[in-house]
């Protein structure tokens, strides 16, 4: 139990250092308009999966190509911001919640204006 709490203390500090490194530090303009959802640290703290959406307007794919081509550059930087004995291995998964949530706000709007 103790170390799933470290693991999710832990990811929590690694996600908003991402976040930082995102908004400060990555220059690739295909990160712009990518929002962080969520981290899935291993118990072990080896294994990162970074969840992330978009903001309307942009393309997920690109994203997802620059957040990668970033992870070499973000590691290291997790590693030199943290006290960690190992900087986890760090991937990418998009996040669809956001668009589907957006999707499905554009389906109400439409029943409320056929109903008015």
């Amino acid at each position: 139990m103790e170390h799933k709490r470290r693991a999710i203390r832990v990811g929590n500090e690694i996600l908003k250092e991402i976040n930082q490194l995102l908004c400060d530090g990555v220059k690739d303009p295909r990160v712009q308009g990518v929002t962080l959802t969520g981290i899935d640290l291993s118990n072990d703290l080896r294994d990162a999966r970074i969840f992330f959406s978009v903001l309307p307007g942009y393309d997920y794919e690109r994203a997802g190509q620059g957040l990668e081509r970033a992870t070499g550059f973000i590691r290291r930087e997790i590693g030199a911001r943290m006290k960690l004995k190992y900087v986890p291995a760090i991937s990418f998964r998009h996040d669809s919640t956001l668009e589907k949530a957006a999707q499905m706000e554009k389906i109400f709007e439409k029943i409320h204006y056929s109903e008015s």
